[in-house]
């Protein structure tokens, strides 16, 4: 895998998940209703949603670092470029 495309993932998974907290936050927010039984099946999807979050933050972690010590593949390699 070669680094620029360890820092493309690397950008994705944190993009997700920022995405994934603020979706837990709509979760919460939005499906819950007066009905006690609605109410606790948003907070729990809620959570379940919020949870993707450190994963996906910790793999972008991971690709950003892995990224620093990646080669370049040489089948990987841009045809425009020459050594």
């Amino acid at each position: 895998m070669n680094p620029q495309m360890c820092r493309v993932l690397s950008a994705i998974f944190f993009q997700a998940g920022i995405f994934s907290i603020l979706l837990s936050i709509f979760i919460w927010w939005y499906l819950g209703s007066e009905n006690a039984e609605e109410q606790a099946h948003a907070e729990r999807f809620g959570i379940f949603v919020g949870l993707w979050a450190p994963t996906l933050l910790i793999l972008s972690n991971r690709f950003d670092r892995f990224a620093d010590k990646a080669t370049v593949v040489p089948a990987l390699k841009p045809e425009h470029q020459e050594e």
